[in-house]
């Protein structure tokens, strides 16, 4: 990227945001009218307007909303790549930032870890644990090079692989009449005080399980909301509810008390995908997923921690 490509971006960027030529040039530290001809010089490239603007007023045209967008993430590359020179050069180690879902099944990250490369000895894994959402808006501004995602929101700029499916866990106490049966459906819960995450946790993926529900037309007496699975420990150890989890969750509740039925729902399964930027052409990244890719491709190398389910 040359540099005056660079200053353009930026001083678009600039104005996008202060959406003030005055502010904007300031806080580039250059003249008013050195940023004026930075956007023109720009909308000429393009062919039409960035901005529309009288003396008072600075809005983002529809064309300016999508050359900005683009434009951060081409900041954030190639200050990406010259880190990764840097640290070749200095025969330093060559971080990849990884984002992974608390929901994530732990076997899938022992397996992301486990992956050695030839080619980078010195590759250093950074994970990141977020929700689906800020892991995807972290991709997209370029702060992560891929992420293990549980449903994430699509988005034309990613592309996602499916990696492992399962269904939700239930838990509760091991005196519970629940604990009596292999497996647990919606039906068997009618009427019961149900222990959920939060919805701004996962907005979609509540939502579809309180819309199964309605259709089978099943309703809790009462509904508490949790962000950790440690909140609900102990209500349902003491029997006062029963908890619907994910496997990572189930691993830790599993104990003292309570144990965990798989929730037989085909409506409601627990979906995960390696989620990447659709022109990421990072080589070490790209190596990193089809070895991890390739790993997961057995299915018999898939041995998924087994569930302490007895009563």
């Amino acid at each position: 990227m040359l540099k005056n490509d660079t200053k353009l971006m930026e001083s678009v960027i600039a104005l996008a945001e202060e959406l003030h030529f005055g502010r904007a040039a300031r806080r580039l530290r250059i003249s008013q009218p050195m940023l004026t001809k930075n956007i023109q010089d720009v909308e000429a490239l393009i062919g039409g307007p960035l901005f529309l603007r009288d003396r008072k007023h600075v809005v983002l045209s529809d064309a300016g909303r999508s050359y900005v967008q683009y434009a951060r993430l081409s900041l954030q590359y190639s200050e990406r790549a010259a880190q990764a020179a840097r640290a070749i050069l200095q025969n330093a180690d060559v971080p990849l930032y990884i984002g992974r879902s608390p929901y994530t099944d732990p076997f899938l990250i022992s397996t992301l870890l486990s992956i050695e490369l030839p080619l980078y000895p010195r590759l250093k894994i950074e994970l990141r644990s977020q929700y689906s959402f800020d892991m995807v808006h972290d991709l997209l501004a370029g702060t992560l090079d891929f992420a293990i995602a549980t449903e994430p929101p699509e988005s034309p700029l990613l592309t996602m692989l499916r990696l492992a499916e399962a269904p939700f866990y239930i838990a509760m106490s091991k005196k519970d009449e629940l604990a009596n049966n292999p497996s647990v459906t919606l039906e068997m819960m009618a009427e019961r005080r149900w222990i959920l995450f939060e919805r701004r946790l996962h907005p979609p993926l509540y939502d579809s399980i309180l819309h199964v529900a309605e259709q089978k037309h099943v309703s809790a007496c009462n509904i508490q909301h949790v962000t950790t699975p440690e909140e609900a420990f102990p209500f349902v150890v003491d029997g006062l509810a029963i908890a619907l989890i994910t496997k990572s969750s189930a691993l830790l509740m599993a104990r003292n008390g309570v144990t965990v039925r798989p929730l037989l729902e085909t409506g409601l399964l627990l979906r995960t995908y390696l989620i990447s930027r659709v022109d990421d052409d990072s080589k070490v990244a790209g190596e990193l997923v089809r070895a991890f890719a390739r790993k997961l491709s057995d299915v018999n190398k898939y041995k998924q921690i087994p569930l302490p389910l007895s009563a």
